[in-house]
């Protein structure tokens, strides 16, 4: 299926994430490609309230969509998502966790493990 995402570097995640789960045979690259291919008014947005309701110390998680910078995060988690808001960002590294682009994810954990999709 080719996607009419204008956006070059949305058309480069999405093709990666494809590529990564024809190469590793994991299905969750293919999953969150298919996702983001989703008009963006359906793309997951995601604020830190609900990751500290939902995530635990130490989860992986990847939000399909944008990170939101609403309410407090108060645990060490590794978030991977499309963007971020600038607050989010701050606030997570704040909390001890990290922030990476979903591509450097899945180039760090190819075969997906452990890790939850949050929408």
């Amino acid at each position: 299926m080719t996607t009419k995402k204008t956006d070059p570097n949305l058309v480069a995640t999405i093709d990666s994430l494809k590529a990564e789960t024809r190469a590793s045979g994991v299905g969750i690259w293919r999953d969150i490609a298919l996702r983001l291919e989703k008009a963006k008014v359906n793309w997951a947005e995601v604020n830190l309230s609900k990751l500290e309701r939902y995530a635990s110390e130490g989860d992986i998680v990847v939000v399909p969509g944008k990170v939101l910078g609403s309410g407090a995060l108060n645990k060490k988690l590794t978030v991977a998502a499309y963007g971020f808001s600038e607050s989010a960002k701050n606030k997570i590294e704040a909390a001890g966790g990290r922030n990476l682009t979903i591509l450097d994810l899945a180039k760090e954990m190819p075969q997906g493990t452990g890790v939850r999709i949050m929408r």
